[in-house]
């Protein structure tokens, strides 16, 4: 069973910085391809970054300058740092873990960016 454990959300000045972690437990942590969204209140879930098992990323269009996806494969984490925080960036971050088959959520972590 695999369970995702985010941290490093809390309240920021907009122009900050934050760096979030996506804590992965359970079997096959290279084998899956790591997600993170945000869901602003209102507003849908959008996709945000992704990066593959071998550190391949990818990022929604409006999101290429200023979020930044890794991972490390000894700590089985996967980070997202966010530079020039913007309130429009005021969400719960998200990471889900796919495998192709299966997908596993965890239950997000707050962002607050205040002007």
């Amino acid at each position: 069973q695999v369970q995702l454990v985010e941290s490093g959300g809390g309240l920021v000045q907009a122009g900050g910085s934050l760096r979030l972690s996506c804590v992965f437990s359970g079997s096959f942590f290279t084998r899956h391809t790591i997600h993170w969204y945000r869901q602003a209140p209102g507003k849908q879930r959008e996709l945000v970054a992704g990066i593959t098992s071998d550190g391949s990323a990818n990022y929604a269009d409006s999101m290429k300058d200023r979020f930044f996806i890794s991972r490390d494969n000894a700590k089985t984490t996967v980070y997202l740092q966010i530079i020039s925080l913007k309130p429009e960036d005021t969400a719960v971050y998200i990471c889900n873990a796919d495998r192709g088959w299966t997908v596993y959520w965890g239950q997000g972590t707050q962002v607050t960016v205040s002007s």
